[in-house]
């Protein structure tokens, strides 16, 4: 893995698939140019977040759809993560990531964890996924997850257990907190989550947050990269749409790993037994 990555960081329109694709080609396009081979994008971002019933209406079949025809011709010059509501083929739908390369859909993720707390209803509209899997890219070994998911712990530990050099966290997260002296305390909280992800599963973190207004909500955006030391590498504006790049290089990884023994001596047999005697002690 030695590859030049963009993040978009872009706002969307809710439950418009022709003007979001369209922007999506704009945002591959300028990424392109200035030399990405992957850019990835936030969550939802050829819908819109805040769709309600409308989550039913534009959910699509990427095996049918004309909009992932025009992604999968795309993506033959250029990786790509996207945000969509997947319709599943049992009749429900699912906020879903998929990754395409070389003219294919590599994989599909389905968010495991749509939260329905506070001023979130996704429980209401999709389904929960359940699994998490990482994928094979020719550009190396990536795993996904989609906002929530990231605050589940053993998500991005099952990702870099399976090999993923580099995590792609698709959000949508809204100004839920008073920022104070001009920092906002939805970045601080969510560097901080990210640097220690990084670090401690020594592994690059792509966080790609959108921005705009839906119904009442703000996102922030704030879009980064983070390396394998805990270091964010770039970030992008607050509240504006941006584009910023990275580089995912393998040998980082290797020198993080390396120099910080922990996740190469991790002992997953343990975790699999001791998970699996508390599991009989519930029971």
């Amino acid at each position: 893995m030695n590859i030049k990555a963009a993040v978009a960081q872009i706002d969307a329109k809710v439950g418009n698939l022709h003007a979001n694709l369209a922007h999506h080609l704009k945002v591959i396009a300028s990424a392109r140019e200035q030399g990405a081979q992957l850019v990835v994008f936030p969550e939802l971002s050829l819908t819109g977040y805040s769709l309600k019933d409308l989550a039913w209406e534009v959910a699509l079949d990427p095996s049918t759809s004309n909009v992932f025809a025009e992604l999968k011709s795309v993506s033959k010059k250029i990786s790509l993560a996207v945000g969509f509501v997947e319709a599943g083929s049992n009749h429900g739908i699912y906020n879903s990531a998929a990754f395409l390369e070389d003219g294919e859909i590599k994989h599909i993720h389905r968010k495991v964890y749509p939260p329905t707390y506070g001023m979130f209803e996704e429980g209401r509209y999709f389904s929960a996924g359940n699994s998490v899997r990482a994928f094979d890219s020719k550009y190396g070994r990536f795993g996904m997850v989609i906002c929530e998911d990231l605050w589940h712990m053993a998500l991005p530990y099952l990702l870099a257990s399976d090999g993923a050099e580099a995590l792609f966290a698709l959000t949508a997260s809204p100004t839920r907190m008073s920022g104070t002296d001009g920092v906002l305390d939805n970045k601080i909280v969510n560097t901080e989550h990210h640097r220690a992800y990084a670090r401690l599963l020594s592994i690059y973190l792509l966080f790609a947050n959108r921005v705009g207004f839906e119904d009442g909500v703000n996102f922030w955006g704030g879009s980064s990269i983070t390396a394998p030391n805990g270091q964010e590498t770039v970030e992008a504006k607050l509240w504006d749409e941006d584009l910023v790049f990275g580089m995912l290089d393998s040998t980082e990884l290797q020198r993080a790993r390396r120099q910080s023994r922990h996740f190469i001596d991790e002992r997953t047999e343990i975790v699999l037994r001791e998970l699996s005697a508390l599991q009989h002690l519930k029971q």
